[in-house]
């Protein structure tokens, strides 16, 4: 393995198995107004302090640096549930103001899209990603311990009159509770234009309960639709996307091409020597992959007043740190201490 002295005097984010860090998911609160069971318990958790938060002023100013001085090409803003961060609309109005201009999204819970998807447009948002399990109200309650599947719905549609395009939805099946929903879950989506992924269930859940017999795999997903639906492999190149996509023959999207189902396989078919993702936490931590047992404080560097170029070199020494995969399937491996909520999607 390489030492941290041979690290190539590059601009951007570089690791050591030449992957390049060009997409930031910048997490922007770790507060949820849902409390779904594979994140987090009923009670919620031990919030972040205020203090310890990044500004609205300091996102943008990492965020700026990432874009200018290290190649970062798109930008995620994740949570918790970020519609929460009572200055989401500014922050996307100043990131869209970047040159070069990145891709903005927002993965969402979608409950806020009612009431900020035009605003969001407006700001220069190009599209959401909303989390959106189950179809049936009673397991919407059951799964995130609150009645509010109508409101997703409602933001769905507002999100797609808005604009927000292509709208994209994440299902994650759970052995057992909803598990029989694959194919009601991609005829809702075909019927209303929106493009499916289905996300194996990770092992980052706060209350460390994650069982692998419990996850439904990307394979067991793909058979439950293959009985109804005929999928074609999509012959676009995948590159560093996290999903394996399909195309849904006899189908067509809102764009007039034709429509795609995705499986984001990242436990039993690791993508991770694809991976181009860095994460910044809400409270001014750089992740150099969603498990890393290891983050970098940039908050601590802002505060001190450190110079643009001192804070965009300590985010390259992190990424060349990033390990060559999860390691999930390792007996070592260690579920990290911060659970999703607070790391950021």
């Amino acid at each position: 393995m390489q030492e941290e002295s041979t690290r190539p005097s590059v601009p951007g984010l570089v690791d050591r198995f030449g992957r390049m860090g060009m997409d930031l998911r910048v997490s922007l609160t770790d507060r949820c107004n849902l409390r779904c069971t594979y994140c987090m318990p009923e009670e919620g958790l031990a919030w972040l302090p205020k203090q310890t938060l990044l500004t609205d002023d300091e996102v943008v100013h990492l965020v700026r640096i990432a874009v200018e001085r290290l190649g970062v090409t798109e930008i995620r803003f994740t949570g918790g549930e970020p519609m929460l961060r009572p200055g989401l609309v500014k922050i996307v109005t100043d990131t869209a103001a970047l040159s070069p201009r990145p891709k903005l999204s927002v993965t969402t819970n979608g409950i806020g899209l009612t009431r900020l998807a035009g605003a969001l447009a407006a700001a220069g948002l190009d599209r959401v990603n909303v989390s959106l399990d189950t179809l049936r109200p009673d397991r919407f309650e059951a799964l995130a311990r609150r009645s509010r599947l109508e409101d997703v719905l409602t933001g769905l549609r507002t999100a797609d009159e808005a604009g927000l395009r292509p709208v994209k939805l994440n299902a994650v099946l759970m052995r057992g509770i909803n598990d029989d929903e694959a194919v009601d879950l991609l005829s809702f989506a075909l019927e209303h234009g929106y493009e499916l992924r289905f996300i194996e269930q990770m092992p980052l859940d706060a209350q460390h309960a994650w069982r692998r017999e419990d996850m439904v795999a990307g394979e067991e997903i793909l058979a439950q639709l293959r009985s109804v639906f005929t999928l074609t492999p999509d012959p676009h190149l995948r590159g560093a996307a996290p999903a394996e996509t399909w195309l849904v023959d006899g189908f067509v999207g809102m764009d007039g091409e034709p429509a795609k189902v995705g499986v984001i396989a990242s436990v039993t078919q690791p993508f991770c020597g694809a991976c181009d993702r860095t994460r910044l936490t809400a409270d001014g931590q750089v992740r150099n992959c969603l498990f890393s047992e290891d983050e970098t404080d940039l908050r601590g560097l802002v505060r001190a007043g450190a110079d643009d170029e001192e804070i965009a070199d300590a985010w390259r020494a992190a990424m060349w740190g990033k390990r060559a995969g999860h390691g999930i399937d390792d007996p070592t491996f260690l579920q990290p201490s911060r659970p999703m909520s607070a790391i950021g999607g």
